[in-house]
């Protein structure tokens, strides 16, 4: 015969499960329960089993047991999860990955009727078609405005109607039709609402994030970084090769309007007195390609190779 606990005793029960939760996992998911069942909630248990735990409680009682558990272990991290017990949630604990749970929690979704005084979660549309009704039931659809015509005997509607926008309440004349509809608009489930991760708080939406999400933010960090570099006149690794490259540009600028010269800006100096010779020098190869066929084309590449390694040179010769 199973002993009856006493109210005390399951207080103090529950504390200890759920100290040792914190204890034993570092990540945990908020989740709302609104309009979960029981019989939901514990096929969820189920399908979790192994590696997550779903703890239900009163949220005065998680929040008292929080803050002595931070009191006795001096981890004053899980005194984040504090804020976000309000209303009717749940606690996930879990080991497995963040993003694999959501979405199998996500999977225990169970529809349900458009009751009276619900707030609508998801705009409702009730689609055309024969609805199967008799003709003497065309007063719940005029009642909501909606067109329909009689066809063979039943009733029609004509277009698609948007009958319950999302976050309205759900009026008796729309759940009546609803009901005789046979639709069931809404599901209900367990929702994350914040992740919880050793200490740090985040949005759910952070798991759907890949690797291309976090290289092109980083990469849009890093241009911000080296823009603000730029303006500052800051040397930082990420403008350090602009400023590199624009103080060569200068010193280019100064060989070129002055007489004073080094090696790699004599070509430059060179290209300025008389381009017409260099254009003359890039059309031999491209002529020669052109009569002699792959005769000429080692050449060209040749040349191409020297004009690369001339390049090299002057960007080399800022550093010697």
């Amino acid at each position: 015969m199973a002993v009856k606990l006493s109210k005390a005793q399951k207080k103090i029960n529950y504390d200890k499960k759920l100290c040792r939760l914190l204890e034993e996992y570092s990540q945990v998911l908020v989740v709302a329960a609104d309009n979960v069942g029981s019989n939901q909630l514990q096929g969820i248990r189920k399908g979790l089993r192994g590696e997550s735990i779903v703890l239900m409680g009163k949220n005065t009682m998680m929040k008292r047991t929080i803050k002595l558990h931070a009191e006795n272990t001096g981890n004053k991290g899980v005194l984040n999860l504090v804020s976000l017990l309000v209303g009717n949630v749940g606690l996930i604990f879990t080991k497995g990955d963040l993003k694999e749970v959501r979405e199998e929690v996500a999977k225990y979704k169970v529809g349900a009727p458009a009751r009276v005084g619900l707030i609508a979660p998801i705009d409702v549309v009730v689609p055309p078609g024969n609805t199967g009704l008799d003709p003497s039931q065309t007063s719940f659809f005029q009642v909501l405005n909606i067109p329909t015509k009689i066809n063979k005997g039943t009733v029609e509607i004509i277009t698609p109607v948007e009958l319950i926008k999302k976050g309205d309440k759900v009026g008796s004349s729309e759940a009546a039709l609803l009901s005789k509809l046979g639709i069931r608009p809404f599901s209900y489930g367990l929702l994350v609402q914040s992740v919880y991760d050793d200490g740090s708080v985040f949005s759910p939406e952070v798991l759907d994030l890949t690797e291309e999400d976090l290289v092109q933010k980083f990469a849009s960090g890093l241009s911000v970084v080296a823009a603000m570099s730029m303006a500052l006149s800051f040397p930082t690794l990420a403008g350090a090769p602009h400023m590199f490259i624009n103080a060569y540009k200068n010193v280019l600028s100064l060989a070129v309007a002055t007489e004073y010269t080094y090696p790699q800006a004599e070509k430059v100096k060179e290209y300025l007195k008389d381009p017409s010779k260099f254009a003359a020098a890039a059309a031999a190869p491209v002529a020669a390609a052109g009569a002699g066929g792959g005769a000429a084309a080692p050449a060209a590449k040749e040349e191409k190779e020297e004009e690369e390694e001339s390049e090299d040179d002057m960007v080399a010769g800022l550093f010697d």
